[in-house]
């Protein structure tokens, strides 16, 4: 099967499994279906785009992050952390909206197949501080998410109706408790990538430490995290205050790497 085709299968299964996600929502039983066998078949289309990831990324002993390939791992792992933590948190609503991002994610490379080939040499350390990188995109990503539908919901508690995607998410303080421990252990990849990527800079990218826009970005999105962390510890943050930080947090990120390469292959064209 050509590569093309798995994409287009990858992208039906993940169709199929949100619109069956959606269902068991409006029939309120999406929760125990999440923890059986709906739960279990994501990991047919999660297993077939792992593979088509790890085609695409590794090319010739050299890393390939173009945007969308790098969009493909981010909601990749996303959807892998969501899999495996359904067992210990109420998720299925939280499926039910990063389902179908990860089908549109599959089917991006079909269509801008123009990847960014990094040009350092094959290397361990590189290749583990890039991908730890983009476990801690995936980690903020799950945190933004959260922090959206925290203030979604909080507004809408107030309607009279509230969508029926809001009705089936876990409690608020189970969400707040989900926010932090997930920023929590973003925050110590992130921290891991930016200091590797300070200290070693000469053995990761052949040249001493650049303050371009995506280092800037990146510890100014590591500034925003450390205050939240703080301001949780000391002061208690939460509610409005978490989820304006966390945004705020991530914000950064996405404009650390996202928005550079978009800028550089949608509208430079480079």
């Amino acid at each position: 099967m050509s590569n093309q085709a798995l994409h287009l299968l990858t992208f039906v299964l993940y169709a199929v499994l949100a619109i069956l996600f959606w269902r068991a929502q409006t029939a309120g039983n999406a929760e125990q279906q999440n923890r059986g066998a709906l739960g279990f078949a994501v990991i047919v289309p999660l297993a077939l785009h792992g593979w088509l990831l790890y085609q695409t990324l590794f090319i010739w002993g050299a890393l390939n992050l173009g945007l969308v390939y790098a969009l493909s791992l981010i909601l990749w792992l996303t959807v892998l952390i969501y899999w495996v933590a359904r067992y210990f948190y109420p998720l299925s609503s939280l499926q039910t909206l990063v389902l179908p991002l990860a089908a549109v994610s599959t089917a991006l490379p079909v269509f801008f197949p123009v990847g960014r080939i990094l040009g350092q040499p094959a290397s361990g350390l590189f290749d583990t501080h890039v991908l730890m990188a983009m476990l801690a995109y995936s980690l903020f990503t799950i945190a933004a998410l959260h922090a959206a539908l925290m203030s979604l919901t909080e507004k809408r508690l107030h309607h009279a109706k509230m969508p029926k995607v809001l009705q089936n998410l876990p409690p608020l303080l189970t969400m707040e408790t989900l926010l932090f421990r997930v920023v929590g252990m973003g925050f110590v990849l992130l921290t891991i990538t930016v200091a590797s990527g300070m200290l070693f800079s000469e053995k990761l990218f052949g040249h001493p430490l650049q303050f371009t826009h995506m280092t800037l970005f990146g510890i100014a999105s590591w500034v925003v995290f450390a205050i939240l962390l703080w301001g949780h510890h000391v002061y208690g943050w939460r509610g409005h205050t978490a989820v304006r930080w966390t945004l705020s947090g991530f914000g950064f990120l996405v404009l650390a790497y996202l928005g550079t390469q978009f800028v550089l292959e949608v509208v430079l064209h480079r």
